[in-house]
């Protein structure tokens, strides 16, 4: 498993990439103190509780993941207001 690390400059942020392999990844950290330098984690977790987001990660996991447990995953968009099945 070949990592390369990576930085990029966005709006005068710089922002961390991991390259595993063939499939990059951002630090979305580091983009999150575009919005709050002090405390990024924040604006994560605000973004985590988001039913956009939580939508978004189970159509991700049912597409990309096979262990995915849709009925485990349920619990979650129930808690976030969301009450369509995941596709």
């Amino acid at each position: 498993m070949a990592k390369k690390t990576n930085i990029i400059v966005v709006k005068d942020t710089t922002i961390k990439t991991l390259k595993i392999d063939d499939v990059e990844y951002v630090c979305i950290t580091d983009i999150a103190r575009q919005k709050n330098e002090q405390e990024p984690n924040s604006v994560v977790a605000n973004w985590m509780r988001n039913r956009n987001t939580i939508e978004f990660l189970g159509i991700w996991e049912t597409l990309y993941n096979p262990k995915f447990n849709p009925l485990e995953f349920e619990g979650f968009r129930k808690e976030a207001g969301l009450l369509c099945p995941v596709i």
